[in-house]
Protein backbone atom coordinates (compact mmCIF):
# COMPACT_ATOMS: atom_id res chain seq x y z
CA UNK A 1 0.00 0.00 0.00
CA UNK A 2 0.77 3.61 -0.36
CA UNK A 3 -0.69 5.91 2.52
CA UNK A 4 -0.12 9.52 3.67
CA UNK A 5 0.23 9.76 7.39
CA UNK A 6 -0.36 13.60 8.79
CA UNK A 7 1.88 14.73 11.73
CA UNK A 8 4.06 12.31 10.47
CA UNK A 9 6.69 13.43 12.74
CA UNK A 10 4.91 13.56 16.03
CA UNK A 11 5.30 11.07 18.96
CA UNK A 12 2.54 9.26 17.73
CA UNK A 13 2.53 9.24 13.83
CA UNK A 14 6.57 8.77 13.71
CA UNK A 15 5.99 5.48 15.10
CA UNK A 16 2.77 4.92 13.22
CA UNK A 17 5.19 5.52 9.93
CA UNK A 18 7.84 3.12 11.19
CA UNK A 19 4.63 0.33 11.51
CA UNK A 20 3.72 0.78 8.25
CA UNK A 21 7.52 0.71 6.24
CA UNK A 22 7.84 -2.35 8.57
CA UNK A 23 5.87 -4.05 6.27
CA UNK A 24 6.32 -3.02 3.28
CA UNK A 25 4.09 -0.10 2.54
CA UNK A 26 4.98 3.46 1.14
CA UNK A 27 4.63 6.48 3.59
CA UNK A 28 4.15 10.24 2.49
CA UNK A 29 4.80 12.08 5.82
CA UNK A 30 3.42 15.24 6.35
CA UNK A 31 4.17 17.70 9.08
CA UNK A 32 4.23 21.77 9.74
CA UNK A 33 6.92 20.89 12.80
CA UNK A 34 4.55 23.09 15.21
CA UNK A 35 5.25 20.37 17.76
CA UNK A 36 6.41 17.62 15.26
CA UNK A 37 10.72 16.77 15.21
CA UNK A 38 12.64 16.19 12.26
CA UNK A 39 14.48 14.56 14.67
CA UNK A 40 11.61 10.98 15.09
CA UNK A 41 11.79 10.43 11.50
CA UNK A 42 15.70 11.42 10.69
CA UNK A 43 16.44 7.13 10.47
CA UNK A 44 14.21 7.54 7.91
CA UNK A 45 16.07 9.58 5.22
CA UNK A 46 17.44 6.77 3.09
CA UNK A 47 14.19 4.46 3.16
CA UNK A 48 13.15 4.81 -0.32
CA UNK A 49 9.09 4.12 0.94
CA UNK A 50 9.17 7.33 2.37
CA UNK A 51 9.02 10.91 1.98
CA UNK A 52 8.63 13.46 3.80
CA UNK A 53 6.90 16.92 3.30
CA UNK A 54 6.53 19.88 5.31
CA UNK A 55 2.84 20.71 5.41
CA UNK A 56 0.28 22.20 7.19
CA UNK A 57 -3.12 20.17 6.16
CA UNK A 58 -5.08 22.93 7.39
CA UNK A 59 -4.02 24.82 4.35
CA UNK A 60 -5.49 23.08 0.76
CA UNK A 61 -2.66 20.18 -0.19
CA UNK A 62 -2.80 17.56 -2.76
CA UNK A 63 -0.20 14.65 -2.31
CA UNK A 64 0.81 13.29 -6.10
CA UNK A 65 0.60 9.35 -7.02
CA UNK A 66 -2.68 6.84 -5.84
CA UNK A 67 -2.65 6.95 -2.13
CA UNK A 68 -4.88 3.78 -0.13
CA UNK A 69 -5.19 5.60 3.42
CA UNK A 70 -5.14 8.58 4.84
CA UNK A 71 -4.08 8.69 8.44
CA UNK A 72 -5.22 12.34 10.26
CA UNK A 73 -2.75 12.34 13.11
CA UNK A 74 -1.80 16.16 13.08
CA UNK A 75 -2.50 17.81 15.79
CA UNK A 76 -1.19 18.93 19.20
CA UNK A 77 -1.81 16.70 21.50
CA UNK A 78 -0.53 17.92 25.15
CA UNK A 79 -2.40 20.69 26.84
CA UNK A 80 0.49 22.98 27.05
CA UNK A 81 0.59 22.38 23.30
CA UNK A 82 -3.40 23.27 22.21
CA UNK A 83 -3.53 25.74 24.89
CA UNK A 84 -0.79 28.06 23.33
CA UNK A 85 -2.04 27.69 19.98
CA UNK A 86 -5.84 26.98 20.21
CA UNK A 87 -6.48 28.53 16.81
CA UNK A 88 -4.63 26.19 15.11
CA UNK A 89 -5.55 23.14 16.74
CA UNK A 90 -9.20 23.99 16.47
CA UNK A 91 -8.52 24.72 12.96
CA UNK A 92 -6.64 21.35 12.14
CA UNK A 93 -9.68 19.35 13.52
CA UNK A 94 -12.18 21.09 11.61
CA UNK A 95 -10.61 22.64 8.17
CA UNK A 96 -7.51 20.53 8.22
CA UNK A 97 -9.58 16.87 8.69
CA UNK A 98 -12.09 17.89 6.11
CA UNK A 99 -8.92 18.73 3.52
CA UNK A 100 -7.67 15.12 4.23
CA UNK A 101 -10.94 13.02 4.07
CA UNK A 102 -11.34 15.23 0.74
CA UNK A 103 -7.81 14.04 0.01
CA UNK A 104 -8.87 10.44 0.45
CA UNK A 105 -12.16 10.78 -1.33
CA UNK A 106 -10.37 12.13 -4.38
CA UNK A 107 -8.09 9.08 -4.71
CA UNK A 108 -10.62 6.43 -3.21
CA UNK A 109 -9.04 5.86 -0.35
CA UNK A 110 -9.44 5.00 3.06
CA UNK A 111 -9.47 7.88 5.76
CA UNK A 112 -8.21 7.20 9.18
CA UNK A 113 -9.17 9.46 12.05
CA UNK A 114 -6.78 9.84 14.97
CA UNK A 115 -9.08 10.90 17.95
CA UNK A 116 -9.26 10.88 21.70
CA UNK A 117 -9.94 9.98 25.25
CA UNK A 118 -10.79 13.50 25.99
CA UNK A 119 -14.23 13.62 23.65
CA UNK A 120 -15.70 11.88 26.85
CA UNK A 121 -14.13 15.13 28.83
CA UNK A 122 -14.33 14.10 32.81
CA UNK A 123 -16.35 11.05 32.78
CA UNK A 124 -19.38 10.22 34.86
CA UNK A 125 -18.96 6.78 33.32
CA UNK A 126 -16.56 4.57 34.95
CA UNK A 127 -15.11 2.94 32.76
CA UNK A 128 -15.59 4.77 29.08
CA UNK A 129 -17.05 2.85 26.59
CA UNK A 130 -17.16 3.93 23.12
CA UNK A 131 -21.48 4.17 23.00
CA UNK A 132 -20.67 7.13 26.45
CA UNK A 133 -21.26 10.62 24.63
CA UNK A 134 -19.03 12.34 27.09
CA UNK A 135 -19.17 15.18 30.32
CA UNK A 136 -17.63 18.09 28.26
CA UNK A 137 -17.11 21.84 28.28
CA UNK A 138 -17.59 23.42 25.17
CA UNK A 139 -15.98 26.57 26.53
CA UNK A 140 -13.65 25.43 29.03
CA UNK A 141 -9.49 25.87 28.78
CA UNK A 142 -9.34 22.30 27.30
CA UNK A 143 -12.14 22.98 25.33
CA UNK A 144 -10.07 23.87 21.96
CA UNK A 145 -8.55 20.14 21.64
CA UNK A 146 -12.06 18.11 23.20
CA UNK A 147 -14.05 20.27 20.70
CA UNK A 148 -11.58 20.13 17.35
CA UNK A 149 -11.32 15.75 18.06
CA UNK A 150 -15.52 15.87 18.82
CA UNK A 151 -15.67 17.85 15.69
CA UNK A 152 -13.65 15.71 13.44
CA UNK A 153 -15.48 12.54 14.65
CA UNK A 154 -18.61 13.70 13.24
CA UNK A 155 -17.07 15.18 10.26
CA UNK A 156 -15.61 11.78 9.37
CA UNK A 157 -19.44 10.28 10.25
CA UNK A 158 -21.01 12.88 7.56
CA UNK A 159 -18.91 11.51 4.74
CA UNK A 160 -19.25 8.35 5.39
CA UNK A 161 -22.84 8.69 5.45
CA UNK A 162 -23.11 11.26 2.59
CA UNK A 163 -20.31 10.60 0.12
CA UNK A 164 -19.70 6.98 1.19
CA UNK A 165 -16.12 7.50 2.11
CA UNK A 166 -14.51 4.49 3.82
CA UNK A 167 -13.74 5.55 6.84
CA UNK A 168 -11.88 4.48 10.73
CA UNK A 169 -12.08 6.47 14.15
CA UNK A 170 -9.43 5.83 16.68
CA UNK A 171 -9.88 7.47 20.53
CA UNK A 172 -6.60 6.82 21.49
CA UNK A 173 -5.65 7.18 25.32
CA UNK A 174 -2.70 8.13 27.10
CA UNK A 175 -0.17 6.36 25.71
CA UNK A 176 3.77 6.95 26.41
CA UNK A 177 7.65 6.10 25.32
CA UNK A 178 10.04 7.04 22.86
CA UNK A 179 9.56 10.33 21.05
CA UNK A 180 8.02 12.04 23.52
CA UNK A 181 9.55 15.59 23.97
CA UNK A 182 10.49 16.59 27.62
CA UNK A 183 8.34 18.70 29.66
CA UNK A 184 5.58 18.82 26.81
CA UNK A 185 3.38 19.00 29.41
CA UNK A 186 1.84 14.78 29.47
CA UNK A 187 2.76 13.35 32.94
CA UNK A 188 4.97 10.46 31.96
CA UNK A 189 7.35 12.82 30.14
CA UNK A 190 7.32 15.50 33.00
CA UNK A 191 7.78 13.07 36.28
CA UNK A 192 10.22 11.04 34.51
CA UNK A 193 12.45 14.53 33.21
CA UNK A 194 12.10 15.57 36.61
CA UNK A 195 13.48 12.65 38.67
CA UNK A 196 16.11 12.37 36.00
CA UNK A 197 17.37 15.98 36.65
CA UNK A 198 16.43 15.95 40.74
CA UNK A 199 13.78 17.94 40.03
CA UNK A 200 10.28 18.34 42.35
CA UNK A 201 7.83 16.03 40.80
CA UNK A 202 4.62 18.32 40.05
CA UNK A 203 1.64 16.42 41.13
CA UNK A 204 -1.61 18.50 40.62
CA UNK A 205 -4.46 18.32 43.22
CA UNK A 206 -4.14 15.38 45.65
CA UNK A 207 -2.91 13.02 42.92
CA UNK A 208 -5.91 10.64 43.36
CA UNK A 209 -6.81 11.62 39.60
CA UNK A 210 -6.26 8.45 37.28
CA UNK A 211 -4.88 8.19 34.26
CA UNK A 212 -4.64 4.64 31.76
CA UNK A 213 -0.97 4.12 30.51
CA UNK A 214 -0.40 2.48 26.80
CA UNK A 215 2.94 1.97 25.87
CA UNK A 216 3.71 3.66 22.34
CA UNK A 217 3.79 -0.25 20.22
CA UNK A 218 1.14 -1.29 21.95
CA UNK A 219 -1.40 1.50 20.57
CA UNK A 220 0.16 1.21 17.36
CA UNK A 221 -0.29 -2.04 16.96
CA UNK A 222 -4.57 -1.69 17.77
CA UNK A 223 -4.07 1.09 15.17
CA UNK A 224 -2.90 -0.87 12.48
CA UNK A 225 -5.13 -3.49 13.33
CA UNK A 226 -8.14 -0.88 13.54
CA UNK A 227 -7.25 0.32 10.15
CA UNK A 228 -7.05 -2.97 8.37
CA UNK A 229 -10.42 -3.92 10.27
CA UNK A 230 -14.09 -3.37 8.70
CA UNK A 231 -14.96 -1.58 11.95
CA UNK A 232 -16.33 1.87 11.20
CA UNK A 233 -17.16 3.30 14.54
CA UNK A 234 -15.47 4.73 17.08
CA UNK A 235 -12.68 2.67 18.99
CA UNK A 236 -10.90 2.98 21.79
CA UNK A 237 -7.33 1.65 21.80
CA UNK A 238 -5.57 2.29 25.67
CA UNK A 239 -4.49 0.29 28.41
CA UNK A 240 -7.55 -0.25 30.26
CA UNK A 241 -4.68 -0.47 33.56
CA UNK A 242 -5.81 2.37 36.06
CA UNK A 243 -3.14 4.25 38.13
CA UNK A 244 -3.11 7.56 40.49
CA UNK A 245 -0.90 10.14 39.62
CA UNK A 246 0.98 9.98 43.39
CA UNK A 247 1.06 5.64 42.01
CA UNK A 248 3.08 6.94 38.79
CA UNK A 249 5.23 8.83 40.68
CA UNK A 250 6.42 6.05 42.84
CA UNK A 251 7.38 4.03 40.25
CA UNK A 252 9.18 6.59 38.68
CA UNK A 253 11.44 7.40 41.55
CA UNK A 254 11.78 3.74 41.81
CA UNK A 255 12.84 3.35 38.63
CA UNK A 256 14.65 6.07 38.22
CA UNK A 257 16.58 5.61 41.46
CA UNK A 258 15.91 9.34 42.15
CA UNK A 259 15.55 11.55 45.48
CA UNK A 260 12.88 13.80 43.97
CA UNK A 261 10.17 15.04 46.10
CA UNK A 262 6.62 15.42 45.42
CA UNK A 263 5.42 19.30 44.74
CA UNK A 264 1.75 19.83 45.05
CA UNK A 265 0.06 22.62 42.82
CA UNK A 266 -3.58 23.44 42.43
CA UNK A 267 -5.73 21.56 39.96
CA UNK A 268 -5.63 22.67 36.60
CA UNK A 269 -9.03 23.83 35.17
CA UNK A 270 -11.32 20.84 33.53
CA UNK A 271 -8.69 17.95 33.92
CA UNK A 272 -10.61 14.56 34.40
CA UNK A 273 -10.81 12.84 37.55
CA UNK A 274 -10.21 9.83 36.12
CA UNK A 275 -10.12 7.95 32.44
CA UNK A 276 -9.92 4.35 32.24
CA UNK A 277 -10.81 2.54 28.57
CA UNK A 278 -13.33 -0.09 28.07
CA UNK A 279 -11.56 -2.15 25.22
CA UNK A 280 -14.04 -4.74 25.23
CA UNK A 281 -14.66 -4.01 21.47
CA UNK A 282 -10.73 -3.77 20.52
CA UNK A 283 -10.40 -7.32 22.11
CA UNK A 284 -13.14 -8.65 20.16
CA UNK A 285 -12.97 -7.11 16.74
CA UNK A 286 -9.61 -6.36 16.39
CA UNK A 287 -8.13 -9.05 18.81
CA UNK A 288 -6.09 -6.80 20.20
CA UNK A 289 -4.90 -6.00 24.03
CA UNK A 290 -2.03 -3.92 25.17
CA UNK A 291 1.14 -6.53 26.40
CA UNK A 292 3.55 -4.28 27.86
CA UNK A 293 2.89 -3.61 31.72
CA UNK A 294 4.05 -0.41 33.27
CA UNK A 295 6.37 -1.13 34.88
CA UNK A 296 8.22 -2.30 31.41
CA UNK A 297 7.18 0.53 29.33
CA UNK A 298 8.22 3.22 31.94
CA UNK A 299 11.63 1.40 32.24
CA UNK A 300 11.80 1.76 28.31
CA UNK A 301 10.70 5.08 28.11
CA UNK A 302 13.82 6.05 31.23
CA UNK A 303 16.15 4.79 29.24
CA UNK A 304 15.19 6.72 26.24
CA UNK A 305 15.18 10.18 28.44
CA UNK A 306 17.96 9.35 30.35
CA UNK A 307 19.67 9.90 26.67
CA UNK A 308 17.93 13.35 25.90
CA UNK A 309 18.66 14.53 29.21
CA UNK A 310 22.17 13.99 29.22
CA UNK A 311 22.46 15.50 26.27
CA UNK A 312 21.06 18.84 27.65
CA UNK A 313 17.44 18.47 26.30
Amino acid sequence: MRVAITGAAGFLGSHLTDRFLADGHQVVGLDNFLTGQAANVAHLAADANFQLVDQDVSDPFTVAGPLDGVLHFASPASPPDYQRFPLETLRVGSVGTSNCIELARAKGARFFLASTSEVYGDPTVHPQPESYWGYVSSVGERSMYDEAKRFAEATTMAYHRSCGVDTRIVRIFNTYGPRMRPRDGRVVSNFVVQALRGEPLTVYGHGQQTRSFCYVSDLVEGIYRLFHSDRIEPTNVGNPGEFTMLELAALVLELTGSGSILEHRPMPPDDPKQRQPDITIAKAVLHWEPQVPLRDGLGRTIDYFRTVVADGC
